[in-house]
C-alpha cells in the first residue's frame, strides 16, 4: 500500500511533490476518478524501492513541461512501459524563472547576485509575472494543448503523470487548469495548489542551507522554492482577461475543440 502524507499525496522520498489529482469533489458533486492523473517534481534521481512503489501506480505516460536545457541536465529515467512525451512550455520565454532556477542556486558563487536580485519582494513580483506569462506564450499553449488533447484520449491506457523540475509552477498550472475543467471548485483547486508547500520545501532543505551557508537569506529563496496563494490568481485573473472563463482558455487560448473538456469529464469524472 502506497503511504499517504495528505489523501492525495504519494509519499516518494525520491520524487517529493508526487501526488493524485483524483478524490476532489466538483461543485455539482461528482468526484475525479483517482489513480488515473498524477502530479510530481521531476523523476531523475527515482531509485530504489521507490522505483517498485511509482511502478505500482500503473503511470504508462509521463507528460514533462521541462525546457530542453533542464531535461539535459537531469534527464527522466528510461521506465520500462512508459512513454516519455517532452512538452516545452517555456520555450518561447527567456526569462522566465521555473526554466533558470537550478542556475540561481546551484552556483556558490551566484549566491549574492541572486540574493540582491530576488530580494525585497523582486522574487514574488517575477514569480506572479511568469505565471501571467504562461496564458500568452505560443509554446505553453501548445504544451497544454498536446497534454489535455492527450489526458482527453479515451484509449489511453493506464495512468499518466505530468511535472516540470519542480512540480509547482508549470505543473501547478496543468492541476489547476485540469481540476477547473472538471468542475472542481476553485476552494480546492487552491488547496491542491499550496499542498506544495508541504510536501515539496521540506525535501528541499539542503539548497536552503547550502544557500545560508554561501551567505544567502534563505527566505529569498521561499518564493521561489514554494507557492503563494497571488500565484495562481494572477494566472486566473490573466486568463478571465484573455479568454473569459476556463471553457474560453481551452477553446480560444489552447485550440481545442469543446469536445475535449467533454471528453475529459467523461474519462475522469465518476458518475
Amino acid at each position: 500500500m502506497t503511504d499517504l502524507t495528505h489523501a492525495h499525496a504519494v509519499s516518494l522520498s525520491t520524487v517529493p511533490n508526487l501526488r493524485d489529482l483524483g478524490g476532489w469533489t466538483t461543485a455539482d458533486g461528482r468526484r475525479v476518478r483517482s489513480g488515473l492523473v498524477f502530479r510530481s517534481t521531476e523523476l531523475h534521481r527515482l531509485a530504489g524501492d521507490d522505483l517498485t512503489k511509482f511502478d505500482a501506480l500503473g503511470i504508462t505516460a509521463v507528460y514533462d513541461l521541462r525546457t530542453v536545457a533542464e531535461r539535459s541536465a537531469a534527464p527522466d529515467p528510461a521506465l520500462p512501459g512508459v512513454v516519455e512525451v517532452p512538452l516545452d512550455v517555456l520555450a518561447d520565454s527567456s526569462t522566465a524563472i521555473p526554466a533558470r532556477l537550478n542556475e540561481v542556486v546551484a552556483d556558490p558563487a551566484a549566491v549574492a547576485a541572486a540574493s540582491e536580485a530576488l530580494g525585497g519582494g523582486k522574487a514574488a513580483e517575477l514569480m506572479e509575472g511568469t505565471y501571467r506569462q504562461i496564458l500568452s506564450l505560443p509554446s505553453a499553449h501548445a504544451a497544454y494543448h498536446r497534454l489535455f488533447t492527450a489526458l482527453a484520449e479515451p484509449a489511453q491506457p493506464g495512468a499518466a503523470l505530468f511535472h516540470c523540475t519542480t512540480g509547482k509552477d508549470r505543473t501547478g498550472w496543468a492541476a489547476a487548469t485540469f481540476l477547473s475543467v472538471l468542475g472542481v471548485g476553485r476552494d480546492e483547486v487552491f488547496e491542491d495548489y499550496l499542498l506544495t508547500n508541504d510536501e515539496l520545501i521540506p525535501a528541499l532543505h539542503p539548497v536552503f542551507a547550502a544557500f545560508q551557508a554561501a551567505g544567502g537569506d534563505p527566505e529569498v529563496l521561499k518564493p521561489i522554492l514554494g507557492v503563494q496563494r497571488n500565484y495562481l490568481e494572477g494566472a486566473f485573473e490573466e486568463m478571465t482577461a484573455q479568454f473569459g472563463d476556463i471553457e474560453g482558455y481551452f477553446r480560444d487560448g489552447l485550440g481545442l475543440d469543446p469536445a475535449v473538456p467533454e471528453a475529459l469529464r467523461k474519462r475522469y469524472l465518476d458518475e
